[in-house]
């Protein structure tokens, strides 16, 4: 029996802001803070064919939970709706610093 029925089309990719707010899920086990409020995130791009990059740092070079939350970085990514591959690039300039924080974070840690 031959279907008329025609493939799902494939979800659209989510807007970079979508992916900001997902990422939120995501902490930095030392500070138990997410990576967005205490600026790890410096740029989030999402291609029109699914695929995602993100552009993050960590507190330091020799973070020792950076394997754990890029891991993390790019499962919360990949399960995102419309997503079709996640790329996570570390990068090192600007360099980090408390500054990069949510400023009621900074307030709340006492920076």
């Amino acid at each position: 029996m031959e279907s008329n029925a025609s493939p799902a089309p494939t979800p659209a990719p989510p807007a970079a802001e979508t992916v900001r707010k997902a990422l939120r899920a995501v902490k930095d086990p030392e500070l138990n803070l997410n990576i967005i409020d205490i600026g790890l995130v410096y740029d989030v791009e999402v291609a029109e064919t699914g695929d995602v990059v993100v552009r993050m740092t960590l507190t330091s070079p020799g973070c020792p939970a950076g394997g754990e939350i890029i891991e993390d970085v790019k499962r919360v990514v990949s399960d995102l709706e419309g997503v079709q591959g996640a790329e996570v690039e570390l990068v090192w300039d600007p360099y980090w610093t408390p500054e990069r924080m949510d400023p009621r974070v900074r307030a709340f840690l006492g920076f």
